[in-house]
């Protein structure tokens, strides 16, 4: 075992663990193959926004000569050096899986990527006169000298650098030529056993003396840089909406921080690069393939349909809770409904806000938006509604990290249609899944409520576990109206009947539940912590988890992705396990379970425990009461970790290990399970529903008999 600087693991160094575990999935045989090609662009997604933020970050703090060392025992230099050490070998594993594994089975599968020095003549003649028709028109070829500046490229787009020299002169010139975003990057050709294809800027190097007739073309060099995007943003300032759009401008300039160029270069392009981009050669990753494994995942999808990709996991519609009620209002009213995505679907949340919208009972709905599809039909029925007067307010998350600009024109077009548009609290994100509709229902107000693990997205709740719980309950309308009022109004101190909201009271709230737990292990009673999350990296937490584990109490946590605790460790947290589900889906939903001396606590919601969850965002965590909810959720929880086909289980030494199975055990894939489920929860409400509305027409019929017999 390895010896570690503290009990705890940098935030950073799990993150690229987690990643790497994607990366297994891309290398993993079971998997369908494109699949795993869908795996390998994944994890170059997942590294370009890393880069963006946590490497930029780490960066600048080397650069300002901060040398204090974290919770994990690394200064910013010491984390830095090992990180950019790690990700080169990452690196290299992504491109051994592309060439070792993935394109050797595609070219089984009839799919193939070649060369254009290895094109037939017939193919040449058609990716030539494709070049000459399509590609050439949009090429924008930009020379850079002493009078002409080095272009400001966006951000993760892919560039090549041409070094010429021009007749009569022995000095070397430069231009860049933009790769097209809006061209295939993987273009189709003729081949006759298979589907062919070539990399756009392969063609385009081929053919690049049609841009320059005036000079010799010497080397040519495909790059791509990556940006800062951990720049800083006002969010007190007067006009949000205004310095969030200055940010987003601010943010496609930010300083290089990563340069990605080929194995094989020429090395007078590439001083020429790091002079005018004026970065260090420390920078520069040398890329032993195709730049950008993003590609691949558009790719990826030619092969939906077939045994080249997963069965999808198709959503059933409606969901069991709601099956055979034809308004949504009358089953909220008569228990507590859930709705687990995407084994059911997304629909009974948009039903739900349709119906709000609709209804002529309805006074008001209020919702909060993180993140939301491009064509969001939740939007379009907030408009719908406040078209037809109803009072809609919406707290739309400006700050939401690269959804800004597609928030800020939601913001404008709800605004435009006359909804109530606030920007949440200065300093703090806002970042809990709540919606309220307020209905007028006789003498009486009611308020029905959707509060959920995941955002108000209809194309990510097609991909991402998440849970939402549709109520009415008195306890929980009038914490929502607490906490709406506290978005829309003025802070101060609210006060919660059910509800724990950060950054108010979630912190307290769960190192309380933590100290209960151990309290009963003291005490010989019955004890025990589940958690379902996506990060765990905040130290108290941590250490209140350490000290639990010390006094007895059994700890199962289920963390996708960054887990800053160590498990298994003789006298810190032997009592401890730490799985991870990375498989078709990706998990979301956040669910904590106290035993509670026997009677179990069941609460969900939309925070992790990390600082920014706890500290510096508005979150939600509501309680799971209805018997059968709760039935329902310690059934999903229990089969989650009984999971044996997407889980690896954290090692004491850091590392994550696939779980094992036993010999004769039955194979448990969860997401699929839930997706079975799902389809029989649906078919046993059907045969519930029929059986009660025959037993509803045989009263009726026997009412009617015994009418005529008086008569």
């Amino acid at each position: 075992m390895p010896a570690f600087r503290t009990n705890f693991i940098n935030r950073e160094l799990s993150w690229m663990d987690f990643n790497l575990r994607v990366l297994e999935e891309a290398c993993e045989k079971e998997n369908p193959i494109m699949e795993r090609l869908r795996f390998l662009a994944i994890t170059a997604s997942n590294l370009d926004e890393f880069f963006m933020v946590r490497v930029a970050g780490i960066k600048q703090q080397v650069e300002s000569g901060y040398k204090q060392k974290d919770a994990s025992g690394y200064t910013p230099q010491a984390l830095l050096d090992e990180l950019l050490a790690k990700i080169r070998d990452f690196t290299e594993k992504q491109y051994q899986c592309l060439f070792d594994q993935i394109l050797p089975e595609l070219k089984e599968k009839g799919f193939s990527l070649i060369r254009y020095e290895e094109l037939g003549s017939r193919q040449k003649k058609f990716i030539n006169g494709y070049f000459d028709s399509v590609i050439f028109p949009v090429l924008t070829p930009i020379a850079v000298d002493d009078d002409r500046p080095f272009p400001r490229l966006l951000g993760k787009s892919l560039n090549i650098a041409v070094r010429l020299k021009k007749k009569g002169k022995n000095d070397s010139d430069y231009a860049v030529v933009p790769v097209p975003s809006n061209l295939k990057r993987l273009l189709e050709i003729p081949g006759k056993n298979a589907r062919t294809f070539i990399l756009l800027e392969d063609v385009i190097i081929n053919r690049m003396d049609a841009l320059f007739e005036a000079h010799r073309i010497k080397a040519c060099l495909p790059f791509r840089i990556t940006r800062n995007a951990d720049v800083e943003m006002d969010d007190e300032a007067p006009d949000l909406l205004n310095e969030v759009q200055k940010f987003i401008k601010k943010r496609k300039s930010g300083k290089p921080v990563r340069l990605e160029i080929p194995v094989k270069y020429d090395v007078e392009i590439r001083d020429f690069l790091v002079k005018r981009l004026k970065i260090k050669k420390s920078d520069i990753f040398k890329i032993p393939g195709p730049v950008d494994l993003t590609m691949f995942g558009k790719f990826a999808n030619l092969g939906a349909g077939t045994e080249l990709c997963f069965a999808p996991i198709i959503p059933v519609d409606p969901p069991a809770d709601f099956w055979g009620y034809d308004d949504v209002f009358t089953a909220i009213r008569e228990r507590d409904r859930m709705v687990c995505h995407p084994y059911e679907s997304f629909n009974s949340v948009i039903a739900f806000v349709d119906a709000a919208a609709q209804d002529e009972q309805v006074l008001a709905i209020k919702q909060t938006l993180y993140r939301v599809s491009g064509n969001s039909p939740v939007i379009a029925a907030l408009i719908r509604a406040a078209q037809r007067g109803k009072q809609v307010t919406v707290l739309v998350e400006l700050k939401a990290r690269f959804d800004e600009e597609n928030n800020v024109e939601w913001a404008k077009k709800l605004e435009k249609a006359g909804c109530h548009v606030i920007y949440g609290i200065p300093g703090l994100k806002t970042h809990c899944k709540i919606l309220s509709v307020i209905r007028q229902e006789g003498d009486r107000i009611r308020s029905y409520l959707h509060v959920a693990t995941g955002n108000y997205n209809d194309s990510t709740a097609k991909l991402y576990t998440d849970i939402g719980m549709f109520t009415c309950r008195e306890d929980f309308a009038a914490d929502a109206a607490v906490l709406f009022n506290m978005l829309t109004g003025y802070k101060g101190s609210p006060r919660y009947r059910s509800f724990v909201v950060a950054p108010d009271d979630m912190r307290d709230f769960f190192e309380k539940q933590i100290q209960k737990e151990i309290a009963n292990a003291q005490q010989g009673k019955p004890c025990g912590i589940t958690a379902k999350i996506n990060s765990l990296v905040d130290t108290n937490i941590i250490e209140q988890l350490y000290r639990a584990s010390g006094e007895g109490v059994r700890i199962r946590l289920l963390v996708r992705g960054i887990c800053c605790l160590i498990p298994g460790v003789p006298g810190l947290s032997e009592n401890i396990t730490v799985h991870s589900i990375v498989g078709q889906l990706l998990e979301h939903s956040r669910i904590f379970i106290f035993e509670n001396n026997g009677q179990p606590q069941i609460w969900m919601g939309s925070a992790d425990w990390m600082q920014r969850n706890l500290n510096r965002r508005v979150e939600l965590v509501f309680p799971v009461l209805d018997n059968r909810l709760m039935k329902r959720v310690m059934q999903m929880t229990e089969i989650m970790f009984s999971d044996n086909i997407n889980t690896r289980l954290m090692q004491p030494d850091g590392t994550y290990q696939m779980r094992k199975r036993k010999a004769g055990e039955e194979a448990v894939n969860s997401q699929r399970i839930f997706s079975e489920l799902a389809q029989k929860n649906q078919n046993t409400a059907k045969r519930t529903m029929a059986a009660r509305k025959k037993r509803k027409n045989q009263k009726k019929t026997s009412e009617e008999q015994k009418t005529d017999n008086k008569a």
